[in-house]
């Protein structure tokens, strides 16, 4: 999860949204995710009154429950900021994101082919794709058994009664212009897609900002974490393997690293330890880098230890002069104020 290219690494924000702290951040989001998974205990209560869900659907509905389950145990230990439950908070909402992204990419293939179903000459087939039929019946579209273009109606007397009439309606077979059968590529292109396919991207996009952010305050945790247990300094590197990573706090020897969250905390450590554990060091090296780079590219350069000498010796702020040295003959004469 960590990169060591100096312009290419996972973003860290230092606030949400430039307006919030990361703790604030991360527990707005956190409550986002409530209200999100509360949906699944409202899917499962259809069942009660006979609705019919498709396997897709059901699934979706019991990962839900248990989503739900786990945010609750791990929200409460967000103002705490400990290390472990803000580290598995924030390895969740990585793998919920990676679940809810195949999620919508099931249901959207299926809602396109639905769509493209009902712009189709197969419009009275069955509805494809999974969760297909549940979501043709919802959807509110209409179905009907008979696909023609214009009615004929024919007038006729009836037999044995002289006043009636038998009216017979003959459907014309209609020369549609659309697809044969329904299609991903043909659902896609339908006038109505374009904005569905803007709203998942613009939502996806905001998802992906709010995992930088539980991303980051994890991180800010950790290493406070890591600093406060430092025993002979407080460097980030007191016990580390690596000069370039922190020292890990769920390692065997420490008290963090005993029983099952100690092997949890190593293995979601393991799966990002650069980026968990990487040095402050190169972070400042990496924002020197990339001033470095707009500096040659503007055609500027400066030397700020050079500036700022002077300007201090402007000001009359530098340091005090240097003792003269003694001659011989000279001695410094000390008295103790009182």
């Amino acid at each position: 999860m960590g990169f060591t290219t100096p312009f290419v690494r996972i973003s860290r924000p230092q606030t949400f949204l430039y307006l919030m702290s990361l703790r604030t951040g991360t527990e707005l989001i956190t409550l986002s995710i409530l209200f999100n998974k509360v949906s699944g205990i409202y899917g499962l209560l259809a069942l009660l009154t006979g609705f019919h869900l498709s396997p897709l659907q059901l699934s979706m509905y019991i990962y839900s429950l248990i989503a739900l389950v786990i945010t609750v145990l791990l929200a409460s230990h967000i103002r705490s900021q400990s290390p472990f439950h803000c580290l598995a908070l924030a390895c969740f909402y990585i793998l919920d994101s990676v679940i809810n992204a195949a999620y919508t990419a099931a249901f959207a293939i299926t809602w396109f082919l639905v769509l493209s179903q009902h712009h189709s000459d197969a419009s009275g087939d069955k509805a494809p794709g999974a969760g297909g039929s549940t979501i043709d019946d919802t959807a509110g579209f209409t179905s009907p058994q008979y696909n023609v273009s214009h009615v004929d109606v024919a007038v006729a007397p009836d037999q044995g009664v002289s006043p009636g009439h038998q009216a017979v309606a003959v459907g014309q077979p209609g020369f549609s212009t659309t697809a044969s059968g329904p299609s991903l590529g043909h659902g896609v292109l339908q006038p109505e897609s374009m904005s569905s396919i803007f709203t998942i991207c613009a939502l996806w996009a905001v998802r992906a900002y709010f995992v930088l952010v539980v991303m980051s305050y994890a991180r800010h945790v950790l290493r406070q974490h890591v600093a406060a247990m430092s025993r002979s300094n407080t460097a980030l590197h007191t016990g580390s393997k690596s000069s370039t990573l922190a020292e890990n706090p769920f390692e065997p020897h420490l008290p963090d690293g005993k029983g099952w969250k100690g092997k949890l905390g190593r293995l979601m450590i393991r799966l990002g330890k650069s980026y968990w554990l990487g040095s402050e060091e190169g972070d400042a090296e990496w924002m020197n880098n990339a001033q470095s780079f707009r500096r040659r590219e503007d055609g500027t350069s400066s030397v700020p230890g050079v500036v700022e000498r002077e300007r201090r010796r402007r000001s009359g702020t530098g340091p005090p002069p240097p003792i003269p040295p003694l001659q011989a003959g000279q001695y410094l004469r000390v008295q103790d104020a009182r």
